[in-house]
């Protein structure tokens, strides 16, 4: 499976995150991949948000299996955030993925989503065993 199908069939990712003073972070993620970037919705408040506005760079982690075959992707990336009509776009397409837009627990992630965080890869690391 090339890595861009890879990519859009699995579900969760870690992204990590760096502060400006080194302190790490690393979530799980729901997210989208399309055009080569990666796109995560989440709050201007959180960890994620604030780290990648101080240092516009982030990772992640795309894996799957326990058992053979075990596949995964990581990448290191610039890093930055949507706001406004797009970035509110780009988030019900991010929860349109994963369940009903139209039900109570998609609104309320898109009440608190005033953000997403584009992720454009610069260097893969992809293996199979």
């Amino acid at each position: 499976m090339r890595r861009s199908e890879f990519l859009r069939s699995q579900r969760l990712m870690r992204l990590a995150t760096c502060s400006a003073s080194g302190r790490p972070h690393v979530a799980p993620v729901w997210y989208i991949y399309s055009g080569g970037r990666a796109y995560v919705g989440t709050a201007s408040r959180t960890a994620k948000a604030r780290n990648v506005e101080e240092t516009g760079r982030a990772a992640f982690c795309v894996d799957e299996g326990v058992r053979s075959p075990i596949r995964g992707v990581m990448a290191e990336c610039a890093a930055s955030l949507i706001r406004g009509k797009r970035a509110d776009r780009m988030a019900r397409r991010i929860i349109a993925r994963y369940m009903d837009p139209a039900c109570a627990e998609a609104r309320e992630l898109l009440d608190d989503t005033d953000c997403v965080i584009c992720l454009e890869p610069s260097r893969f690391t992809s293996w199979t065993y």
